[in-house]
């Protein structure tokens, strides 16, 4: 009783249960000058507080609406860890949710990471920690704070999730969808690859192809595991700036359920979209993928965005100025329909 009163014996600490306290505040100092390379206007405080502000009239804004979002990177991950490729699933955890919160016509003001694993190695947290805050930085949203978990026991070594909470603004009556009329026009923005849905199926079909993460891709100069990895495309500034010209009636990020899920969700009740396929090349991926599998095009549109990350419903007069301001911001813009009368989406042509 004695000693234990007098501290001269020591007690179990927290590092004995497995939690380095010593490794989280290291992570946070490494991880400041990235937050800061993202801060914007409105941003009011660094990381290390119990919450972080931000000034929405510092932003610009009058008459506010504020937009929520959040998500996470999915079983990509888990080529990640075991590639040991870190570096580019932060892109795409920022990118799952500001792509969404550009559909609702906001902009992404500031995001905020949840990292959790059951041992904190510093330089692999660094890592995914410094590719958020490049999403940001891409996507003009600053990383205000964060939330890194070290949870021994429910974690395997090496793995750890992610997920991701971004908030915007809009002022007032700027919100999209509106205006969606029939004879709009479809403007598709190619995908930087399978983004980040669909892995679960994706994984399953390099374990059927006998391939591993090391080996040669076959649709491209990489390895498969590298290929697979390429992030998710930040759609953000380019469809802003389409949004903020004119014409823009609906955006649809094309996630998980592909093309066939995904556009309904911004046509108004009557009004469907008509899709041709032979409008774009299907990229190596989504063809290898197809074939390894035995994938009918039926099963491939709602599940994969098949070369499609964004879609944009514009005013027909505005699709070719519309077009053409998207290729300057370095967008691949395919001009893949209209809106019809219906409902869903039909497709004409053939994608495979």
């Amino acid at each position: 009783m004695g000693d234990a009163m007098t501290g001269g014996k020591n007690g179990i600490t927290y590092a004995d249960a497995g939690v380095d306290i010593d490794a989280g505040n290291a992570l946070v100092e490494r991880i400041k000058p990235a937050a800061k390379r993202t801060a914007r206007p409105g941003v009011m405080a660094g990381l290390g507080g119990f919450g972080a502000l931000f000034d929405l009239k510092g932003a610009g804004y009058v008459d506010p609406i504020l937009v929520a979002a959040t998500d996470g990177v999915g079983t990509k991950l888990r080529i990640a860890i075991d590639t040991g490729v870190v570096d580019g699933v932060g892109i795409d955890l920022v990118a799952m949710c500001v792509n969404d919160l550009v559909c609702q016509g906001a902009e992404p003001l500031f995001f905020l990471d949840y990292f959790a694993t059951g041992k904190l190695e510093t330089e692999q947290a660094a890592k995914i920690i410094e590719g958020i805050a490049e999403g940001c930085a891409r996507s003009g949203t600053a990383l205000i704070g964060g939330e890194t978990a070290e949870m021994p026991g429910m974690y395997e070594a090496g793995d750890f999730d992610l997920a991701g909470f971004a908030v915007g603004a809009m002022e007032r009556g700027a919100d999209l969808p509106r205006d969606v009329v029939e004879g709009d026009v479809l403007l598709g923005l190619m995908s930087d690859g399978v983004h980040s849905n669909g892995y679960s199926l994706v994984r399953k079909l390099v374990e059927v192809s006998g391939l591993g993460w090391g080996d040669a891709c076959p649709w491209a100069d990489a390895s498969l595991g590298d290929a697979l990895l390429a992030p998710t495309r930040l759609y953000v500034t380019q469809a802003l700036a389409a949004v903020r010209s004119g014409g823009v009636h609906a955006l649809a990020h094309i996630t998980g359920g592909g093309i066939t899920e995904n556009v309904p969700r911004v046509l108004p009740e009557g009004l469907a979209a008509q899709v041709t396929l032979d409008a774009w090349e299907l990229p190596g991926v989504f063809a290898w993928l197809a074939k390894t599998g035995g994938m009918d095009q039926t099963e491939m549109l709602k599940t994969f965005n098949c070369g499609i990350g964004m879609m944009l419903a514009v005013d027909a007069e505005r699709a070719v100025d519309l077009t053409t301001l998207l290729t300057q911001a370095g967008e691949r813009v395919v001009r893949m329909g209209h809106v019809v009368a219906g409902e869903g989406v039909t497709y004409k042509g053939a994608l495979l």
